[in-house]
């Protein structure tokens, strides 16, 4: 008999947990909107259902265009190569760099 499938996510719900805030989601976080070319930052909450792969967290990319609720973002993996991830604004926050 084979072994099934566990999943996506198994195993890595204590990586995905954000301990140091709390993960309800506001009215704001889902009414925000960002401009082309704004960068922002991947950062998974919520529940499980519609995140970004665990791999992108907390990856810089640069917003291409709005597509429902959600935005196409181009993500730099290396120099020669990137990704376009179709992410929901609850997921996306702006980048400000940080002060030196």
């Amino acid at each position: 008999m084979t072994e099934r499938s566990h999943g996506l996510f198994v195993g890595r719900t204590r990586h995905l947990s954000r301990h140091h805030k709390p993960s309800r989601l506001s009215i704001s976080s889902r009414l925000k909107s960002f401009k082309e070319g704004d960068k922002v930052v991947i950062v998974p909450k919520g529940n499980f259902k519609d995140i970004p792969h665990p791999r992108y967290r907390g990856r810089v990319a640069t917003v291409l265009e709005r597509r429902g609720n959600a935005y196409v973002v181009k993500l730099n993996v290396s120099k020669s190569t990137s990704r376009t991830l179709v992410v929901n604004q609850v997921h996306l926050e702006i980048f400000s760099k940080p002060k030196d």
